[in-house]
């Protein structure tokens, strides 16, 4: 019986340490969806923007800790050494620091070095290092660094991973990659973007160098579900439009806006999937030589949902060299084709013109090259812009276009298309937003009311389901 006792008064004692532990609370629930997706994600270069208050700086923290603890559920575990950079030692003491010492439970803290302050009360002061206890029966290393310090302080160390506590400059982001390369480790950042369009932009966000291990995504007062709902309604009406961007959706902001607000990768993207024969519509091309040639496969359901499967996107090159590579694609997807065995496409108008040599436009040498391309397209820049945004965000329902995450230079146009002088676009990088409003210029508005299916067509529909399903 008193064995009994004795067991029962160390469960009691567990679990009361627990309770006092912030890392099981956020384990048991203390975690919302978006916080869920970037711990699960495997890429080496993974950032979260998020406005105050989003969760973004609790995952950077819990993150750090599962990895020191080598308990981490996502990823492999063995005893680590990382940075946790911050702009500053007070930016350090107050955020990043401060958020660690709320997750470690203190019987995993094996020693505390600081830069000043006691370690008795390491809270108060700036810390150097801490040694944290591992389930491997050895210690893991964070370190804490500063911005301010300048980049030579990163120098000459082997990391595991580096969590950037907002955003770095340039120079210390470069040196900490190096810091990870022996180790074979990784970087992530957690950040609110109030710097506009700086290299984190390019670099991460629109990921112009296609890096295929950089990762992203926003985070918004709306993700918290822990927030108090009247304190958001209270600080939504007090900010003006460009403070929400930033500190309540933690978007990037500069003088001019976006076009296409509206697109956003969680709802817009998806991963490829065996598009149904009766779905292909056609293709559509933005010529070009010495700028890319831009070129989609577009293909609509039942429910008039637009789906950008493919894409084709060079510079430099001639038709016949381009022609011949639109078709190969075309036969790996096994397109249709018209009657006298062409593919079928909308191009650019300005492809009728007759080129240098005086004998023969773009759309004849598309023709002869087995590509029979339609020139009467609508250019209205507004209407077609209004016509994208339409589908994007239509006025009821969910979005009314989806596009294959291997559409990579269209997803990066939508992200960083935005506004010049004299509310006109800036005319750089857009050759695929160019033919994607030319073909859904040529599309019913997604507003319009939906036609009435027949019996015939839900009948179809549903035999077609069950043969699916049978495969």
């Amino acid at each position: 019986m008193q064995q009994i006792i004795k067991q029962i008064k160390v469960i009691e004692k567990e679990q009361a340490r627990r309770k006092r532990c912030k890392l099981f609370s956020y384990n048991k629930g203390k975690i919302h969806q978006k916080q869920m997706a970037f711990h699960k994600c495997k890429k080496k270069n993974r950032w979260v923007f998020g406005g105050n208050r989003s969760g973004k700086t609790q995952c950077g923290a819990v993150e750090t800790v599962w990895l020191a603890r080598g308990i981490h559920p996502f990823r492999q575990n063995k005893p680590i050494s990382c940075w946790v950079v911050s702009l500053s030692q007070q930016v350090q003491r107050d955020v990043a620091q401060s958020k660690i010492l709320n997750y470690l439970d203190k019987s995993w803290i094996e020693k505390v070095v600081m830069h000043s302050g006691s370690s008795q009360s390491a809270e108060y002061g700036v810390i150097d290092y801490i040694l944290v206890k591992n389930v491997f029966g050895t210690t893991s290393k964070i370190a804490f660094k500063s911005c301010e310090a300048g980049r030579e302080k990163f120098q000459g160390t082997s990391l595991d991973f580096v969590w950037f506590d907002e955003e770095p400059p340039l120079d210390i982001y470069k040196e900490c990659q190096m810091r990870v390369i022996d180790c074979r480790g990784h970087v992530f950042g957690t950040m609110t973007p109030l710097k506009g369009k700086s290299w984190v932009y390019d670099e991460i966000y629109l990921n112009r160098n296609k890096n295929p291990e950089v990762w992203c995504q926003f985070m918004s007062w709306q993700d918290n579900p822990f927030l108090h709902q009247d304190e958001v309604d209270y600080l939504m009406r007090t900010m003006s439009k460009e403070e929400l961007e930033s500190r309540c959706y933690g978007r990037f902001q500069a003088n001019t806006g976006l076009v296409y607000p509206e697109f956003d990768e969680n709802l817009h993207v998806i991963e490829p999937f065996e598009i149904p024969k009766e779905w292909q519509d056609t293709l559509s091309i933005d010529p070009g030589l010495n700028n890319p040639l831009s070129c989609h496969w577009y293909c609509v359901d039942h429910d008039g949902v637009v789906y950008v499967v493919d894409e084709h996107f060079y510079a430099g090159k001639d038709v016949s060299w381009h022609a011949q590579k639109i078709k190969d694609k075309c036969n790996r997807l096994g397109w249709k084709k018209d009657k006298y065995g062409n593919v079928t496409s909308l191009i650019d108008s300005a492809a009728n013109q007759v080129n240098l040599n005086g004998l023969k436009s773009v759309s004849q040498l598309f023709y002869e090259n087995g590509i029979a391309v339609n020139p009467k397209v609508n250019k209205d820049l507004f209407c077609g812009i209004n016509c994208v945004k339409s589908y994007l965000k239509p006025v009821s329902g969910p979005p009314k276009i989806k596009i294959f995450s291997n559409c990579v230079h269209l997803i990066e146009e939508l992200k960083g298309y935005s506004w010049g002088k004299d509310d006109t676009p800036v005319k750089v990088d857009d050759h695929a937003l160019d033919e994607l409003r030319y073909y859904l210029m040529t599309r019913p508005k997604p507003y319009a009311p939906a036609e009435e299916k027949s019996v015939i067509q839900l009948d179809k529909e549903r035999l077609y389901r069950q043969l699916r399903q049978r495969r």
